[in-house]
């Protein structure tokens, strides 16, 4: 099990050098959050060390800004431009 998880992280941190340095917290958002979460969010820009993550209504975002450190800390482990803030901003109806 240990080995697929290094195995795991070798092909993940390939990817992550051939995305634009920009474009790597978006592309790690669905690692970060996992399955079920990246199901129902979507990142949707990074600028200025902000990561914005579209979410479907209020009560999800109440819920990410309360498990925003955990995905910054997830996110800041494997991206080389940290990431400074998660904006959720709500998906337009």
């Amino acid at each position: 099990m240990e080995q697929a998880g290094r195995d795991l992280e070798k092909i993940l941190m390939g990817a992550l050098h051939r995305a634009q340095r920009d474009e790597a917290p978006l592309t790690l958002w669905p690692l970060a959050c996992g399955s079920v979460v990246a199901e129902r969010t979507r990142a949707l820009k990074f600028s200025d060390g902000v990561l914005s993550v579209e979410v479907p209504d209020a009560g999800w975002k109440r819920e990410m800004c309360e498990l925003a450190p955990r995905y910054l800390a997830a996110l800041n482990r494997y991206a080389e431009q940290k990431v400074r803030r998660i904006e959720f901003v709500i998906r337009p109806a």
